[in-house]
Protein backbone atom coordinates (compact mmCIF):
# COMPACT_ATOMS: atom_id res chain seq x y z
CA UNK A 1 0.00 0.00 0.00
CA UNK A 2 1.48 3.38 -1.01
CA UNK A 3 2.13 6.21 1.42
CA UNK A 4 -0.37 8.58 -0.22
CA UNK A 5 -3.41 8.56 -2.45
CA UNK A 6 -3.85 10.83 -5.46
CA UNK A 7 -7.55 11.60 -5.97
CA UNK A 8 -6.77 12.72 -9.53
CA UNK A 9 -5.75 9.20 -10.56
CA UNK A 10 -8.66 7.00 -11.68
CA UNK A 11 -9.62 4.24 -9.33
CA UNK A 12 -10.75 3.93 -5.72
CA UNK A 13 -8.63 4.73 -2.67
CA UNK A 14 -6.62 1.90 -1.08
CA UNK A 15 -8.64 -1.11 0.02
CA UNK A 16 -10.35 -0.76 3.39
CA UNK A 17 -10.84 3.01 3.17
CA UNK A 18 -14.63 3.06 3.34
CA UNK A 19 -14.46 5.97 5.78
CA UNK A 20 -13.47 9.55 5.22
CA UNK A 21 -10.57 8.70 7.53
CA UNK A 22 -8.45 8.60 4.37
CA UNK A 23 -8.05 12.38 4.52
CA UNK A 24 -6.33 12.12 7.87
CA UNK A 25 -4.27 8.95 7.46
CA UNK A 26 -3.04 9.58 3.91
CA UNK A 27 -1.55 12.81 2.54
CA UNK A 28 -3.33 13.88 -0.63
CA UNK A 29 -1.09 14.41 -3.68
CA UNK A 30 -1.98 17.32 -5.98
CA UNK A 31 -2.23 16.14 -9.55
CA UNK A 32 -0.84 19.06 -11.53
CA UNK A 33 2.21 19.91 -9.42
CA UNK A 34 5.36 17.79 -9.06
CA UNK A 35 6.63 17.16 -5.58
CA UNK A 36 9.82 19.09 -4.74
CA UNK A 37 11.11 16.08 -2.85
CA UNK A 38 11.17 12.82 -4.84
CA UNK A 39 9.03 10.09 -3.34
CA UNK A 40 7.16 12.45 -1.01
CA UNK A 41 3.83 14.18 -1.36
CA UNK A 42 2.71 17.68 -0.58
CA UNK A 43 0.23 17.45 2.28
CA UNK A 44 -2.28 19.47 0.25
CA UNK A 45 -5.44 18.63 -1.64
CA UNK A 46 -6.06 19.05 -5.32
CA UNK A 47 -7.35 22.58 -4.78
CA UNK A 48 -4.21 23.63 -2.93
CA UNK A 49 -5.84 23.55 0.49
CA UNK A 50 -4.07 21.87 3.42
CA UNK A 51 -5.97 18.93 4.93
CA UNK A 52 -7.07 21.07 7.87
CA UNK A 53 -8.74 23.51 5.52
CA UNK A 54 -10.37 20.63 3.70
CA UNK A 55 -11.66 19.17 6.94
CA UNK A 56 -12.99 22.51 8.10
CA UNK A 57 -14.79 22.93 4.81
CA UNK A 58 -16.20 19.42 5.07
CA UNK A 59 -17.72 20.16 8.47
CA UNK A 60 -20.21 22.40 6.70
CA UNK A 61 -21.27 19.70 4.22
CA UNK A 62 -24.51 18.04 5.23
CA UNK A 63 -24.54 14.30 5.64
CA UNK A 64 -20.92 13.98 6.79
CA UNK A 65 -20.87 13.20 10.51
CA UNK A 66 -17.86 14.58 12.38
CA UNK A 67 -16.58 13.07 15.59
CA UNK A 68 -13.31 13.22 17.52
CA UNK A 69 -11.44 14.75 14.59
CA UNK A 70 -12.52 12.14 12.00
CA UNK A 71 -15.18 11.99 9.31
CA UNK A 72 -17.21 8.81 8.97
CA UNK A 73 -19.40 7.52 6.17
CA UNK A 74 -23.15 7.33 6.48
CA UNK A 75 -23.21 3.66 5.53
CA UNK A 76 -25.53 1.37 7.53
CA UNK A 77 -22.41 -0.17 9.07
CA UNK A 78 -20.69 3.11 9.94
CA UNK A 79 -20.00 4.62 13.33
CA UNK A 80 -22.85 4.38 15.81
CA UNK A 81 -23.04 7.58 17.88
CA UNK A 82 -25.69 6.34 20.28
CA UNK A 83 -25.77 4.12 23.32
CA UNK A 84 -25.84 0.34 23.21
CA UNK A 85 -23.39 -1.02 20.68
CA UNK A 86 -21.60 -0.01 17.52
CA UNK A 87 -20.69 -2.29 14.68
CA UNK A 88 -18.60 -2.15 11.52
CA UNK A 89 -17.74 -4.57 8.73
CA UNK A 90 -14.27 -5.28 7.36
CA UNK A 91 -13.29 -8.20 5.13
CA UNK A 92 -16.69 -9.76 5.74
CA UNK A 93 -16.23 -9.75 9.52
CA UNK A 94 -18.33 -7.47 11.71
CA UNK A 95 -16.76 -5.82 14.78
CA UNK A 96 -19.37 -5.19 17.49
CA UNK A 97 -18.86 -3.16 20.67
CA UNK A 98 -21.43 -3.62 23.44
CA UNK A 99 -22.15 -1.21 26.30
CA UNK A 100 -25.22 -0.88 28.56
CA UNK A 101 -28.04 1.42 27.51
CA UNK A 102 -29.15 2.26 31.05
CA UNK A 103 -27.50 4.96 33.16
CA UNK A 104 -25.12 3.68 35.85
CA UNK A 105 -25.51 5.25 39.30
CA UNK A 106 -22.84 5.30 41.99
CA UNK A 107 -21.57 7.33 44.94
CA UNK A 108 -18.65 9.66 45.48
CA UNK A 109 -15.73 7.75 46.93
CA UNK A 110 -17.01 4.42 45.62
CA UNK A 111 -15.52 2.17 42.93
CA UNK A 112 -17.48 1.60 39.74
CA UNK A 113 -17.02 -0.51 36.61
CA UNK A 114 -18.19 0.84 33.23
CA UNK A 115 -19.01 -2.29 31.20
CA UNK A 116 -17.69 -2.72 27.66
CA UNK A 117 -17.21 -5.86 25.57
CA UNK A 118 -16.53 -6.54 21.90
CA UNK A 119 -16.85 -9.52 19.61
CA UNK A 120 -16.76 -10.45 15.95
CA UNK A 121 -19.54 -11.77 13.73
CA UNK A 122 -18.86 -14.38 12.52
CA UNK A 123 -16.57 -15.38 15.35
CA UNK A 124 -12.84 -15.04 14.77
CA UNK A 125 -10.84 -17.97 16.11
CA UNK A 126 -7.35 -16.52 16.12
CA UNK A 127 -6.72 -13.60 18.48
CA UNK A 128 -6.45 -10.18 16.86
CA UNK A 129 -4.40 -7.28 18.27
CA UNK A 130 -6.63 -4.36 19.16
CA UNK A 131 -6.18 -0.94 20.69
CA UNK A 132 -8.59 0.18 23.42
CA UNK A 133 -9.34 3.80 24.19
CA UNK A 134 -11.61 5.21 26.88
CA UNK A 135 -12.37 8.90 27.04
CA UNK A 136 -14.90 11.20 28.66
CA UNK A 137 -17.05 13.17 26.28
CA UNK A 138 -17.25 16.95 26.44
CA UNK A 139 -20.05 18.40 28.53
CA UNK A 140 -21.34 21.95 28.15
CA UNK A 141 -18.26 23.31 26.48
CA UNK A 142 -15.69 21.44 28.59
CA UNK A 143 -13.00 19.68 26.53
CA UNK A 144 -12.92 15.94 26.01
CA UNK A 145 -10.74 14.08 28.49
CA UNK A 146 -8.59 11.08 27.62
CA UNK A 147 -8.98 8.49 30.36
CA UNK A 148 -7.06 5.36 29.35
CA UNK A 149 -5.39 3.80 26.31
CA UNK A 150 -4.36 0.14 26.17
CA UNK A 151 -2.50 -1.96 23.59
CA UNK A 152 -2.07 -5.54 24.72
CA UNK A 153 -0.68 -5.51 28.25
CA UNK A 154 0.47 -1.91 28.01
CA UNK A 155 -1.89 0.60 29.62
CA UNK A 156 -1.66 4.34 30.07
CA UNK A 157 -3.99 6.56 32.12
CA UNK A 158 -4.24 10.33 31.80
CA UNK A 159 -4.69 13.38 33.98
CA UNK A 160 -6.61 13.03 37.22
CA UNK A 161 -7.46 9.43 36.29
CA UNK A 162 -3.88 8.28 36.82
CA UNK A 163 -3.75 5.73 39.61
CA UNK A 164 -7.56 5.45 39.71
CA UNK A 165 -8.44 3.56 36.52
CA UNK A 166 -7.59 0.23 34.93
CA UNK A 167 -9.10 -2.20 32.44
CA UNK A 168 -11.30 -4.90 33.92
CA UNK A 169 -10.81 -7.99 31.76
CA UNK A 170 -12.47 -10.86 33.60
CA UNK A 171 -13.78 -12.45 30.40
CA UNK A 172 -12.50 -12.80 26.87
CA UNK A 173 -12.75 -9.55 24.94
CA UNK A 174 -13.97 -7.65 27.95
CA UNK A 175 -12.47 -4.15 28.14
CA UNK A 176 -14.53 -2.58 30.94
CA UNK A 177 -13.17 0.45 32.77
CA UNK A 178 -12.92 0.44 36.56
CA UNK A 179 -12.76 3.85 38.25
CA UNK A 180 -11.79 3.92 41.91
CA UNK A 181 -12.53 6.61 44.49
CA UNK A 182 -15.12 8.44 42.38
CA UNK A 183 -14.93 12.22 42.45
CA UNK A 184 -17.66 14.79 41.90
CA UNK A 185 -16.24 15.60 38.48
CA UNK A 186 -16.31 11.98 37.30
CA UNK A 187 -19.98 11.88 36.36
CA UNK A 188 -20.78 12.16 32.66
CA UNK A 189 -20.62 10.15 29.44
CA UNK A 190 -17.71 7.85 28.62
CA UNK A 191 -16.90 6.27 25.28
CA UNK A 192 -15.28 2.85 24.89
CA UNK A 193 -13.53 2.54 21.54
CA UNK A 194 -12.07 -0.66 20.08
CA UNK A 195 -9.66 -0.22 17.17
CA UNK A 196 -8.80 -3.21 14.97
CA UNK A 197 -6.43 -2.10 12.23
CA UNK A 198 -8.23 0.59 10.26
CA UNK A 199 -11.64 -0.28 11.70
CA UNK A 200 -12.90 1.13 14.96
CA UNK A 201 -16.22 0.89 16.76
CA UNK A 202 -17.37 2.35 20.04
CA UNK A 203 -20.10 2.34 22.66
CA UNK A 204 -21.30 4.89 25.19
CA UNK A 205 -21.62 4.50 28.98
CA UNK A 206 -23.32 7.18 31.09
CA UNK A 207 -22.32 7.52 34.74
CA UNK A 208 -24.32 9.52 37.28
CA UNK A 209 -23.57 10.12 40.94
CA UNK A 210 -26.18 9.95 43.64
CA UNK A 211 -26.54 13.43 45.01
CA UNK A 212 -28.75 16.36 45.91
CA UNK A 213 -29.38 19.67 44.15
CA UNK A 214 -29.69 22.78 46.29
CA UNK A 215 -30.05 26.50 45.53
CA UNK A 216 -27.31 28.78 46.78
CA UNK A 217 -27.23 32.54 47.23
CA UNK A 218 -24.46 35.05 47.85
CA UNK A 219 -24.19 36.31 51.46
CA UNK A 220 -25.20 39.76 50.21
CA UNK A 221 -28.48 38.54 48.74
CA UNK A 222 -30.01 37.21 45.54
CA UNK A 223 -28.58 37.50 42.04
CA UNK A 224 -24.98 38.33 42.91
CA UNK A 225 -23.03 35.63 41.04
CA UNK A 226 -21.79 35.69 37.49
CA UNK A 227 -21.18 32.23 36.06
CA UNK A 228 -17.54 31.92 37.11
CA UNK A 229 -18.29 33.14 40.64
CA UNK A 230 -21.15 30.63 40.79
CA UNK A 231 -18.75 27.80 39.94
CA UNK A 232 -16.39 28.90 42.69
CA UNK A 233 -19.25 29.24 45.19
CA UNK A 234 -20.41 25.65 44.61
CA UNK A 235 -16.86 24.31 44.88
CA UNK A 236 -16.46 26.11 48.20
CA UNK A 237 -19.49 24.19 49.49
CA UNK A 238 -18.07 20.78 48.42
CA UNK A 239 -20.32 20.73 45.36
CA UNK A 240 -20.35 21.54 41.64
CA UNK A 241 -22.75 23.53 39.49
CA UNK A 242 -25.71 21.28 38.71
CA UNK A 243 -26.53 20.10 35.21
CA UNK A 244 -29.97 20.51 33.69
CA UNK A 245 -30.58 16.77 34.03
CA UNK A 246 -29.80 16.94 37.74
CA UNK A 247 -32.08 19.95 38.26
CA UNK A 248 -34.86 18.27 36.29
CA UNK A 249 -34.56 15.14 38.40
CA UNK A 250 -34.70 17.29 41.55
CA UNK A 251 -37.83 19.01 40.23
CA UNK A 252 -39.43 15.61 39.65
CA UNK A 253 -38.66 14.84 43.30
CA UNK A 254 -40.37 18.05 44.44
CA UNK A 255 -37.78 20.86 44.35
CA UNK A 256 -39.63 24.19 44.13
CA UNK A 257 -37.60 27.41 44.01
CA UNK A 258 -38.61 30.79 42.67
CA UNK A 259 -35.15 32.34 42.21
CA UNK A 260 -33.36 31.71 38.92
CA UNK A 261 -29.92 30.14 39.11
CA UNK A 262 -26.99 29.20 36.92
CA UNK A 263 -26.62 25.66 35.58
CA UNK A 264 -23.55 23.87 34.25
CA UNK A 265 -24.23 24.85 30.62
CA UNK A 266 -24.38 28.57 31.58
CA UNK A 267 -28.15 28.65 31.15
CA UNK A 268 -30.31 30.14 33.90
CA UNK A 269 -33.37 28.21 35.08
CA UNK A 270 -35.58 27.55 38.08
CA UNK A 271 -37.89 24.69 39.12
CA UNK A 272 -41.56 25.28 39.96
CA UNK A 273 -43.88 22.56 41.24
CA UNK A 274 -46.67 24.93 42.31
CA UNK A 275 -47.54 27.78 39.94
CA UNK A 276 -48.02 31.17 41.66
CA UNK A 277 -48.00 34.86 40.82
CA UNK A 278 -44.42 35.76 41.90
CA UNK A 279 -42.98 32.80 39.96
CA UNK A 280 -44.12 33.30 36.39
CA UNK A 281 -47.82 33.57 37.11
CA UNK A 282 -50.66 31.11 37.43
CA UNK A 283 -51.03 30.65 33.69
CA UNK A 284 -47.84 28.59 33.32
CA UNK A 285 -47.80 24.90 34.09
CA UNK A 286 -45.34 23.55 36.67
CA UNK A 287 -41.92 22.74 35.28
CA UNK A 288 -38.33 23.89 34.98
CA UNK A 289 -38.52 27.45 33.67
CA UNK A 290 -35.66 28.82 31.62
CA UNK A 291 -34.12 32.22 30.89
CA UNK A 292 -31.92 30.51 28.32
CA UNK A 293 -28.14 30.99 28.00
CA UNK A 294 -26.80 34.08 29.74
CA UNK A 295 -23.54 35.99 29.48
CA UNK A 296 -21.06 34.18 31.73
CA UNK A 297 -19.37 37.34 32.94
CA UNK A 298 -21.95 40.13 32.76
CA UNK A 299 -25.19 38.55 33.99
CA UNK A 300 -25.76 37.74 37.65
CA UNK A 301 -28.05 35.18 39.29
CA UNK A 302 -28.10 32.62 42.06
CA UNK A 303 -26.79 29.11 41.38
CA UNK A 304 -28.00 25.53 41.69
CA UNK A 305 -25.29 23.30 43.14
CA UNK A 306 -25.01 19.52 43.16
CA UNK A 307 -23.52 17.71 46.16
CA UNK A 308 -22.82 13.98 46.04
CA UNK A 309 -23.51 11.52 48.82
CA UNK A 310 -20.91 11.56 51.59
CA UNK A 311 -18.58 8.94 52.96
CA UNK A 312 -17.97 10.98 56.10
CA UNK A 313 -20.28 12.08 58.94
CA UNK A 314 -22.04 15.38 59.52
CA UNK A 315 -23.26 15.92 63.09
CA UNK A 316 -24.50 18.64 65.40
CA UNK A 317 -21.85 19.28 68.03
CA UNK A 318 -23.22 19.09 71.55
CA UNK A 319 -21.70 22.08 73.30
CA UNK A 320 -22.64 23.72 76.61
CA UNK A 321 -22.83 27.20 75.06
CA UNK A 322 -23.88 28.87 71.83
CA UNK A 323 -20.97 30.05 69.72
CA UNK A 324 -19.85 32.77 67.36
CA UNK A 325 -18.64 31.64 63.94
CA UNK A 326 -14.97 31.71 64.96
CA UNK A 327 -15.73 29.78 68.16
CA UNK A 328 -17.76 27.27 66.16
CA UNK A 329 -14.86 26.53 63.81
CA UNK A 330 -12.52 26.08 66.75
CA UNK A 331 -14.96 23.80 68.56
CA UNK A 332 -15.16 21.43 65.56
CA UNK A 333 -11.37 21.31 65.33
CA UNK A 334 -11.10 20.46 69.02
CA UNK A 335 -13.53 17.59 68.37
CA UNK A 336 -11.27 16.17 65.65
CA UNK A 337 -13.44 17.44 62.80
CA UNK A 338 -14.02 20.57 60.72
CA UNK A 339 -16.97 22.86 60.37
CA UNK A 340 -19.39 21.44 57.78
CA UNK A 341 -20.08 22.97 54.39
CA UNK A 342 -23.50 23.60 52.92
CA UNK A 343 -23.23 20.77 50.38
CA UNK A 344 -22.21 18.35 53.13
CA UNK A 345 -25.22 19.31 55.26
CA UNK A 346 -27.62 18.83 52.33
CA UNK A 347 -26.06 15.44 51.53
CA UNK A 348 -26.31 14.31 55.16
CA UNK A 349 -29.97 15.37 55.24
CA UNK A 350 -30.76 13.68 51.92
CA UNK A 351 -28.91 10.39 52.31
CA UNK A 352 -28.43 9.90 56.04
CA UNK A 353 -31.68 11.39 57.29
CA UNK A 354 -29.95 14.02 59.44
CA UNK A 355 -32.72 15.63 61.48
CA UNK A 356 -32.07 18.38 63.99
CA UNK A 357 -34.21 21.35 65.01
CA UNK A 358 -31.24 23.44 66.19
CA UNK A 359 -29.69 26.07 63.95
CA UNK A 360 -25.94 25.75 63.57
CA UNK A 361 -23.09 27.58 61.87
CA UNK A 362 -21.66 26.32 58.59
CA UNK A 363 -18.33 27.09 56.95
CA UNK A 364 -19.70 29.81 54.65
CA UNK A 365 -21.00 31.83 57.61
CA UNK A 366 -24.64 30.81 57.17
CA UNK A 367 -26.79 29.26 59.92
CA UNK A 368 -28.99 26.33 58.92
CA UNK A 369 -30.60 23.18 60.24
CA UNK A 370 -31.82 19.96 58.54
CA UNK A 371 -35.31 18.56 59.05
CA UNK A 372 -36.02 15.07 57.75
CA UNK A 373 -39.23 14.65 59.80
CA UNK A 374 -41.28 17.87 59.85
CA UNK A 375 -42.98 18.72 63.14
CA UNK A 376 -44.43 21.66 65.01
CA UNK A 377 -42.05 24.43 66.10
CA UNK A 378 -39.48 23.23 63.58
CA UNK A 379 -40.17 25.31 60.48
CA UNK A 380 -42.47 24.42 57.60
CA UNK A 381 -44.30 21.14 57.17
CA UNK A 382 -42.01 20.05 54.31
CA UNK A 383 -38.68 18.23 54.78
CA UNK A 384 -35.65 20.30 53.91
CA UNK A 385 -32.71 22.32 55.10
CA UNK A 386 -33.90 25.53 56.76
CA UNK A 387 -31.81 28.68 56.58
CA UNK A 388 -31.35 31.69 58.85
CA UNK A 389 -29.32 33.41 56.15
CA UNK A 390 -25.94 34.90 57.03
CA UNK A 391 -26.11 36.33 60.57
CA UNK A 392 -23.45 38.64 61.98
CA UNK A 393 -20.56 36.26 62.71
CA UNK A 394 -19.33 38.22 65.73
CA UNK A 395 -22.49 39.09 67.66
CA UNK A 396 -24.88 36.22 66.85
CA UNK A 397 -24.44 32.83 68.49
CA UNK A 398 -25.64 29.41 67.39
CA UNK A 399 -24.64 25.79 67.60
CA UNK A 400 -22.44 24.24 64.91
CA UNK A 401 -22.54 21.37 62.42
CA UNK A 402 -19.24 19.53 62.07
CA UNK A 403 -17.94 17.15 59.41
CA UNK A 404 -15.62 14.23 60.08
CA UNK A 405 -14.23 12.46 56.97
CA UNK A 406 -13.94 8.68 56.91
Amino acid sequence: MSGCWNPGVPGPPPQGFSHWLVFLLFPVCPSPQPSPTPGRCHVRDAMGLPPLGLLLSLCCVSGLPFYNGFYYSNSPHGWNPGKGHGEGIFNGVKLVVETPEEILFSYRGANVTLPCRYHYEPAVVSPRPVRIKWWKLSENGAPEQDVLVAIGLRHRAFGDYRGRVHLWQEREREVSLEIRDLKLEDYGRYRCEVIDGLEDESGLVELELRGVVFPYQHPQGRYQFNFHEAQWACEEQDAVVASFEQLFRAWEEGLDWCNAGWLQDASVQYPITQARHPCGGLGLAPGVRSYGPRHRRLHRYDVFCFAAALRGQVYYLEHPEKLTLAEAKEACQEDGAQIAKVGQLFAAWKFHGLDRCDAGWLADGSARYPVAHPRRNCGSLEPGVRSFGFPDPHSRKYGVYCYRPR
